[in-house]
């Protein structure tokens, strides 16, 4: 289960330093191996364990490379996956054309987001968060599903 916001610093190099706390699970389930790839819908990163990123690869099998929507979507998410072999010292070298897309800097944060972490420059998270907690007010944001959701 990945959950938290934690701020990073991004190295020289343009590694990242995975917290303590996810090192052990992560090389449990997936000996270190970690995907890279965009977010299609926001300028972030997404970051999966590679057995999440399996599971993500055989539902973009299952599209039609006929379908221009379709491959777009694969020719995006597969074109920018990148190898992420997580180190003994728990870093993970993101590429500089992945770190260019999000517009990595020095300060990022690590978001988990249950299978997942997205990877965000501090600064892009920052507006995210203050443009999520403006649109809460809007009623519109309750669809079916969310009215059901309790906490």
């Amino acid at each position: 289960m990945l959950r938290g916001a934690n701020s990073i610093n991004l190295d020289n190099k343009g590694r990242l330093t995975i917290p303590t706390r996810y090192r052990e699970p992560l090389m449990d389930d997936c000996d270190g191996q970690l995907i890279c790839t965009v977010d299609i819908t926001l300028q972030c990163l997404l970051l999966y364990p590679l057995n999440e990123w399996e599971d993500i690869e055989k539902k973009l099998r299952g599209l039609s490379s006929m379908n221009r929507k379709q491959r777009r979507l694969q020719r995006l998410l597969l074109g920018y996956a990148d190898d992420c072999q997580m180190d003994r010292n728990g870093r993970i070298l993101i590429s500089s054309l992945l770190r260019e897309y999000a517009q990595l800097d020095k300060q990022i944060m690590l978001v988990g987001q249950l299978n997942k972490f997205e990877i965000w420059s501090e600064s892009v998270w920052q507006a995210q968060i203050t443009e999520d907690l403006a649109s809460m007010d809007d009623d519109d944001l309750l669809d079916d599903q969310l009215r059901d959701f309790s906490l």
